[in-house]
């Protein structure tokens, strides 16, 4: 039986819209088309008919967005990548259309990397319902914002209080996001299939401040000593993926832990996670030599 696929278009890359026309073609050739929308709105879609699959044109940032907008949905995210890394968008339409019997024609399973999401909520001083209540894929972030002063957070897990930082934030990362901000910021690549959150402090004021992974089931709560304040819409706030982000204050609660919702990806046969990291980041590379 045929997939029946709803198509996602990042229309902001030209490198997408331009493909649209031609993706389409293909999934309507092998298996059925439900639905075409812009893969740039956050809002949810009203779908016509069931969907089995959703195919994404954009980059891992197209899929970050996506993959929050269909959390509640139970079909797997193909990602087809016209941005830098694609690390989560593993598909080019060269792949895509090669494989285009066995992705849309429903013949066999297809094969399917499974991410939890994250859950953050804030809560403000005294108060027991939370300010704010979303969820992230990559990670939360909680960041110093302007005027970019150190801010000052108290950390425990579990319930069990944990140290202070200070410094310009925190990173808070799942495996899916353990190759993003949190590797620049130093902290360990965790495999896909490894339930864990991965602890990053951001140019922490100590140098005993070391990464920290636990299991994903652990209650991380991360308690604002110091913020920074600035004009409205700026200075500290958490930001969930690099996408979405709520203001923090002196006294703030953040707290995260594995969310309900998971997304899974679907893989992409050609190649191989650890063949992305060898590739694209270069992972276990020797030095260059120089010759003159």
């Amino acid at each position: 039986m045929a997939r029946r696929v709803l198509l996602l278009v990042n229309n902001e890359k030209a490198e997408a819209r331009d493909a649209a026309t031609s993706v389409a073609g293909v999934i309507s050739q092998h298996g059925a088309l439900v639905a075409i929308h812009p893969a740039t709105a956050s809002a949810p879609v009203p779908l016509p008919s069931p969907v089995d699959l959703a195919v994404v044109l954009g980059g891992d940032g197209t899929i970050l967005s996506q993959s929050r907008r269909f959390a509640s949905h139970d079909f797997p995210l193909l990602g087809v990548n016209f941005g830098k890394l694609g690390f989560m968008a593993e598909f080019d339409v060269q792949s895509v259309t090669e494989l285009a019997p066995q992705l849309f024609g429903g013949d066999e399973a297809l094969a399917t990397t499974e991410y939890p999401f994250l859950s953050v909520r804030v809560f403000r001083e005294g108060n027991r319902l939370p300010a704010f209540d979303d969820i992230a894929l990559n990670e939360a972030l909680i960041a110093a914002g302007p005027p970019f002063r150190m801010i000052t957070l108290a950390l425990a897990i579990d319930g069990h209080p944990g140290p202070t930082l200070s410094g310009d934030g925190l990173i808070l990362s799942t495996s899916a996001g353990s190759t993003a901000y949190n590797l620049s910021a130093g902290g360990p690549i965790t495999a896909p299939g490894v339930n864990a959150t991965v602890i990053t402090a951001i140019a922490a004021h100590t140098l005993s401040f070391r990464p920290i992974v636990v299991p994903d089931r652990s209650v991380v709560e991360i308690t604002i000593e110091r913020a920074n304040r600035a004009a409205p819409g700026f200075g500290s706030a958490v930001v969930l993926d690099g996408q979405v982000s709520h203001p923090l204050s002196g006294g703030d609660r953040v707290v995260v832990q594995r969310a309900e919702q998971k997304v899974r990806f679907v893989k992409n046969p050609l190649g191989s996670y650890w063949q992305t990291l060898i590739g694209k980041l270069n992972w276990g590379q020797r030095p260059k030599l120089r010759h003159d």
